[in-house]
């Protein structure tokens, strides 16, 4: 597993033993970054299930400002800050070892992303959860988008997002979700 472009290109990524953690595939993720290239420039991201890092770490390395990396395993969490030192990105990425839901509901009202990656354990079946608190504690900026990794055929529908596309990589289904909000959110 390795960055593929931007500053940190051809970094090898340290990974975790074990089948607990499964790293998006290599093709899987060029597919995302095509999907999202000209939405990176500039922007915040949350890897919310970080695993490694490396979804939030490419994000960095191809322009992003900042990443937050939260994982529930102190072992994964050693690992990205690992990453990030070995990518020279550390200096623009806070790792968080916390529960993704406790996580979410403390930053309400204290920040905003522009990028969401959501890539929970497929056992976990949260995306529908994870996803609609993003919306309900405010952690959308205008404009967002929410990519989903996930075994599930198709898309969940969930309110304040829109499906811009979900697409089938072997047993992977990648769902891209803009926000939308919705007129409540937008009284705030």
């Amino acid at each position: 597993m390795r960055i593929i472009t931007g500053s940190a290109r051809g970094t090898r990524l340290e990974t975790l033993d074990g089948e607990d953690t499964r790293p998006t595939p290599e093709r899987v993720k060029e597919a995302i970054f095509s999907m999202i290239q000209f939405e990176i420039e500039g922007r915040r991201v949350f890897d919310i299930f970080a695993g490694t890092g490396q979804l939030g770490l490419e994000a960095l390395s191809r322009g992003a400002a900042a990443a937050l990396l939260c994982d529930n395993r102190r072992d994964a969490t050693e690992i990205i800050k690992r990453n990030a030192r070995r990518t020279n990105l550390y200096d623009r990425c806070r790792v968080m070892c916390s529960d993704a839901y406790t996580l979410v509901r403390s930053l309400s009202g204290r920040e905003q992303f522009n990028i969401f990656f959501v890539d929970p354990p497929y056992t976990d079946k949260s995306i529908g959860t994870i996803v609609s608190s993003l919306h309900r504690y405010n952690l959308c900026a205008p404009g967002a988008v929410v990519i989903a990794e996930s075994d599930q055929r198709e898309p969940l529908e969930i309110e304040g997002f829109e499906v811009r596309r979900h697409n089938r990589y072997g047993r992977v289904y990648i769902t891209v979700y803009d926000y939308k909000g919705t007129e409540e959110a937008g009284e705030q």
